[in-house]
């Protein structure tokens, strides 16, 4: 019973998502639209990322003490040089570890 209800809720779930993007028309968005979408990702990320970095537990601001922040500072300079996101993403990472194991 549990199992064949998680298949069929997946079946359904996949079958209404996938419809809308193989009916869905290449050219329904003008160049203009287009353009501007292509500014979300842009927008959303910074909205995802910061207020982990910025906030604590407890969701009030923490600036002082935090390696969090010094890692996304080194994360971005490394970002701003190589253009590759996967060099900034283990940037971010090994200075963040390195920063709690060495000065934390």
């Amino acid at each position: 019973m549990h199992w064949s209800l998680i298949i069929y809720a997946g079946i359904i779930t996949f079958v209404t998502r996938f419809s809308m993007i193989f009916l869905l028309k290449k050219d329904i968005l003008n160049d203009r639209a287009k353009k501007i979408l292509s500014f979300v990702p842009a927008a959303i990320f910074p909205a995802i990322i910061f207020p982990p970095i910025f906030l604590n537990s407890a969701g009030s601001l923490d600036l002082e003490g935090n390696p969090q922040i010094l890692a996304a500072i080194f994360a971005i300079i490394i970002g701003y040089f190589s253009k590759n996101i996967i060099a900034t993403i283990f940037a971010g990472l090994i200075s963040y570890w390195l920063l709690i194991f060495f000065y934390f």
